[in-house]
């Protein structure tokens, strides 16, 4: 049996797309509180969050860039275990309306494109594709296709134009572990907690400050799925033009669509 039969609805190429792109450490700002509102207990040191700031003022102030990754997500098979697969994705993003990614490895390749009022999705394998419309910008676009869609990118967060807010929201411990060296670049190794979330960041410690790694575990969900993803090839002068985030329709190909149902799916990695 193909694995992708194993982990996804069949008919809905949003169900193919939320076991490729793995969950984001995505949490809206109503359902969770800020430092400042955190527990009286929790452990917040300054060091950390100086770290994770810096390399937000980095993402925040490029107008454009592109990175790859390589994923590993585990995933809930309907046998009941959970499935570990392995991805990598091309990532290119133009503030304030403009992305697009492309993920290949064992599991099917996809093709996903925002250009500022529709997102899109094509699966080459099996030669279908999803459209619908979606909110003007990456900030509000994100988080509307994980509610209607069930799709979630690991990476939602660096993403946005402020990333400081939403990776400290509801923070209840920020901790520096030490130093490493990923892919080469000497790195800043920090951990954080969060209600349901426990995850970490290698963010280098030059200049740039861009992440070069991210795990996620997610412990309220039954066997502490983890999600890591290896950042490389980072651009942040590209250059992208609006041609490079529009979808065109592959001749021959199907439309099937993004199912509300999957929310409930995706609900089963939190």
């Amino acid at each position: 049996m193909k694995m992708h039969r194993l982990l996804t609805t069949a008919g809905s190429l949003a169900g193919f797309l939320t076991v490729v792109l793995s969950p984001a450490v995505l949490v809206a700002a109503e359902e969770s509180p800020s430092p400042k509102t955190a527990a009286p207990n929790a452990h917040l040191e300054q060091k950390a969050l100086d770290e994770l700031k810096r390399m937000s003022a980095t993402l925040a102030a490029a107008n454009a860039f592109t990175f790859r990754t390589s994923n590993t997500v585990e995933v809930p098979a309907d046998t009941g275990q959970y499935i570990t697969l392995f991805a990598t994705s091309e990532i290119a993003l133009r503030r304030p309306n403009k992305l697009r990614a492309r993920v290949t490895g064992e599991v099917p390749n996809f093709d996903f494109a925002y250009d500022g009022s529709t997102i899109a999705a094509f699966a080459a394998n099996n030669n279908v594709y999803s459209v619908s419309k979606a909110p003007g910008t990456v900030d509000a676009m994100l988080p509307f296709v994980e509610k209607e869609t069930g799709i979630r990118f690991a990476s939602a967060n660096l993403l946005l134009s402020d990333p400081y807010a939403a990776l400290t929201k509801g923070l209840t411990s920020a901790v520096v572990v030490g130093t490493d060296t990923v892919q080469g670049e000497p790195c800043e190794h920090l951990a954080f907690r969060a209600p349901g979330l426990n995850w970490e960041i290698w963010i280098e410690s030059g200049p740039r400050a861009l992440p070069r790694r991210l795990e996620i575990t997610y412990t309220e969900a039954t066997n502490f799925p983890r999600s890591l993803v290896e950042f490389s090839h980072w651009n942040l002068h590209p250059w992208l033009s609006d041609g490079d985030f529009e979808f065109n329709k592959p001749s021959g190909a199907k439309e099937i669509a993004f199912l509300p149902e999957l929310k409930a799916k995706a609900a089963r990695l939190k």
